[in-house]
Formats: C-alpha cells, structure tokens, sequence
C-alpha cells in the first residue's frame, strides 16, 4: 500500500507523471554505502514506477546490492510541481527491449534518431527497473507561483 501525501491525492499523481515526460531522478546507494543518483526516463504504471537501462549500467549493481531507493519527478520552470517519494527496485530482463521502445515513443516521439538505433542495438542487453513506491509525497506551487510562470505557458 502506498501511503500519499502532499498536494495530490493517487490519481493526480498518476496524472501528473501520465503527463511528465521530465527525466526521474533516482538516489540509490553504492555497495560502499555512498549515495548515487542517476536521471531515467520513465513511465508509470500499476502505481510502479519502470525505467529502462542497460544491463551493466553501474546503477544496476548498486541497486543489486541495496534495492532501496529515493526518486523525485518534477518541473525545472515554474510554477514548481512534482512527485518525490521512497521505495525499493526490482530488476527484470527485457530480452525485447519493450519498456525501452515505449520510453523512446514517449520522449522522442519514435524509434527513428541516431540515439534510439544505439540504444536499441541487438548486443545491448536491457533491464527494467521497477519502482515500488512506499511513501509518495506531491507538491504544486501554481497557485503562489502563478505570476511568475514563463511566457506563454
């Protein structure tokens, strides 16, 4: 059970991170207990957080050794809006690349650049990481920040 708080209750959440295609900044720690971040992109389903990365990423390892895990999406312009929380990382092959191919359609718009091709290269081996979120906390500042949102928005 995922325990909410904040400005939105489950469903603005999953609305908001339906709606943000903003990387998910994930704090892990090492195996020599350092802390780590890493910025993933990433789809929400099922209340679970999933982001795909290659098989020897060194964040793998860490999240191998320590399945605990820190994450936060939010907005970089104001007014300020997004999603923080606590969870653990399950780890999955992903033999077909399948979240892979959904987060290049989600955040660009295709499988067809340079980037998508070496990503989706037939000798990188892909994982999918799955987050379990324990405690999830929203904020949104559009209502006190609303005369300084850029122009245009």
């Amino acid at each position: 059970m995922i325990d909410y708080a904040g400005a939105w209750d489950e469903a603005g959440v999953a609305e908001f991170l339906a709606e943000a295609t903003i990387p998910l900044r994930l704090a892990c720690r090492t195996p020599g207990s350092h802390l780590w971040m890493v910025s993933l992109w990433f789809r929400h389903r099922d209340g679970r957080l999933e982001c795909a990365t290659g098989r020897d990423a060194d964040v793998v390892r860490y999240l191998r050794s320590d399945p605990g895990v820190a994450f936060e999406v939010s907005t970089n312009d104001p007014p300020y809006r997004g999603v923080r929380g606590r969870g653990t990382v399950e780890i999955e092959p992903d033999p077909e690349k399948a979240v892979l191919r959904d987060l290049l359609e989600r955040y660009l718009g295709g499988t067809d650049s340079r980037l998508a091709r070496r990503l989706l290269d037939e000798g990188r081996e892909e994982v999918t990481l799955r987050i379990d979120p324990a405690k999830v906390y929203s904020w949104d500042f559009s209502d006190r920040m609303h005369d300084v949102a850029r122009e245009g928005e």
